[in-house]
């Protein structure tokens, strides 16, 4: 999906000069949008039944449509006029193409027994394509809102998160958790939302961000999650549970297991079974600890947390890269910069920075100076704040 910025009049206006019914009948177009995210910290826990810390960022994906009643979405990006469509009705197997988020999105709704509709409509968006911020979900929750007309389906915002991970899951192949979806339907404006993935209790953690910024850093290395190892670390996770659960019935998910369970099955797992699951189970610990962190505005501990996090992430799960680390490594060598860390899946994408907010133009200044000369890729630097979830936005009426 390309990277637009679009305003809800604009956007409709664009849907205007496109679609001949949104022409004649403006006050029937509607507007969408569904936030992106950034995880703090907690980073492929989600699947391992743990905890994560994102928040919903103020870059989204927004669909202006007008519904119809003859079954069928077609959809055009606003950017390049690239059309794609498919009928509720026989959605068919996937296509390897971004329209496969919709229509997986269709195919889960209507499975769960929700009405879905067809409609008209105009895609654009502001989030970096393939950066690991989630537009894959993003698309997912703005596409579920315009399948149902504009408005929420009839079910709670977690299950509609759930439907739309089933989508990823089963359609489109990505054997996704739930953090992305769940970020962007349930984002709160200024805060974080620590997630528990088993028991799916949440709460908002504020964010004080007066002094302090989240900086986000696209590598210019694209995350591209099917072709990536994710669905591999997946498996390599729930092999470590079964050699585990050999002698301890009891654990059912790495959410279980401890830092000296660890120790003691050391001799049964494969070397490369234990990198995996100590990362795990240690991350879930940094959440739980920057949590803390956070609430208390201790900056230090918190970007600490990020920065063993991400060494984590490259040492033991192995899905980081030199891009992303020489982000980390630029950041983390600058006054000002509490903790640095790969946001997202890994194999490309972003960092996210925790810094004073004093520093962000230094802090851009030496990405951008010496990355590049590093890694022959151009970045991308920008700061992001917490956001609302997703939902209908005004428009024309």
């Amino acid at each position: 999906m390309p990277s637009t910025r679009s305003d809800p009049a604009r956007l409709a206006d664009h849907l205007a000069t496109i679609e001949p019914s949104a022409a004649t009948d403006r006050a029937a177009i509607r507007v969408v949008r569904a936030p992106g995210r950034v995880n703090l910290i907690g980073e492929h826990t989600d699947y391992n039944e743990g905890f994560v810390l994102p928040i919903a960022i103020d870059r989204a994906i927004s669909i202006a449509f007008i519904p119809t009643d003859d079954g069928r979405v077609v959809l055009t990006l606003a950017d390049g006029g690239e059309t794609a469509s498919f009928d509720v009705d026989d959605i068919g197997r996937r296509r390897g193409h971004w329209i496969d988020y919709a229509a997986g999105t269709a195919w889960a709704m209507a499975d769960a027994g929700l009405p879905v509709y067809g409609f008209r409509g105009l895609l654009a968006s502001d989030l970096p394509q393939a950066a690991g911020l989630s537009s894959s979900a993003a698309l997912e929750l703005a596409s579920a809102l315009a399948l149902s007309g504009g408005d929420d389906p009839p079910v709670d915002r977690m299950t509609l998160a759930r439907i739309a991970q089933r989508g990823e899951n089963a359609y489109v192949g990505v054997q996704s958790g739930l953090m992305d979806q769940f970020a962007s339907a349930h984002g709160v404006d200024g805060a974080a939302l620590l997630l528990d993935c088993r028991s799916l209790e949440y709460r908002p953690i504020a964010l004080r961000l007066d002094d302090v910024a989240l900086v986000v850093a696209h590598s210019g290395s694209d995350r591209r999650l099917e072709m990536s190892a994710y669905n591999e670390r997946r498996a390599q996770c729930e092999a470590a549970v079964a050699v585990i659960a050999r002698t301890r019935p009891g654990v059912r998910s790495l959410r279980d297991v401890t830092s000296a369970m660890l120790d003691e099955v050391r001799q049964e797992l494969d070397p490369m079974l234990a990198r995996r699951a100590r990362h795990v189970v240690e991350e879930d610990a940094r959440v739980l600890r920057a949590v803390d962190a956070l609430e208390a505005r201790d900056h230090v501990t918190a970007g600490r947390l990020f920065s063993k996090s991400h060494t984590s992430l490259r040492d033991l799960y192995e899905v980081s890269s030199p891009a992303l680390d020489a982000l980390v490594e630029i950041a983390t060598e600058l006054p000002g910069v509490f903790g640095s860390r790969l946001t997202g899946a890994g194999f490309g994408g972003c960092t996210v920075t925790l810094v004073r907010r004093e520093a962000i133009p230094e802090l851009t200044a030496a990405v951008e100076e010496r990355y590049p000369a590093r890694t022959g890729l151009t970045p991308m630097v920008f700061e992001v704040t917490p956001a609302a979830g997703a939902g209908r936005v005004d428009g024309p009426r």
